[in-house]
């Protein structure tokens, strides 16, 4: 992938399958919102259309009003499919109650 440009913003979704990051035309004022609908990425993934998008810039959690810098990577996050706080509980629980690590995971 090509370096960023000083006056682009990079905006980047990915799926288990597969990645998007498109760049687009940074102007002064631009939000982390409006650079996801510049990307084009609103009408190019339904699933993201019609809610509220977790968004980040550089692994940071920022608001859609958030204004971005020349050379941000505004990123799109998806929902958990699950609690990490509960799978955590539920292979505590199982360890107590088996002896042995539930999952996939073992030292």
């Amino acid at each position: 992938m090509a370096a960023r440009e000083p006056h682009t913003v990079e905006v980047a979704y990915a799926l288990p399958e597969r990645q998007r990051v498109v760049v687009v035309e940074f102007r002064e004022g631009l939000t982390a919102r409006q650079a996801v609908e510049a990307a084009g990425l609103l009408r190019d993934c339904p699933e993201l259309a019609g809610r509220e998008l977790d968004l980040g810039v550089f692994g940071r959690v920022v608001s859609q009003g958030h204004v971005v810098r020349p050379g941000d990577r505004v990123e799109i996050y998806r929902p958990l499919e699950a609690d990490p706080r509960e799978t955590r509980r539920r292979r505590a629980a199982a360890v107590h109650s088996t002896g042995k690590p539930a999952g996939g995971r073992h030292r």
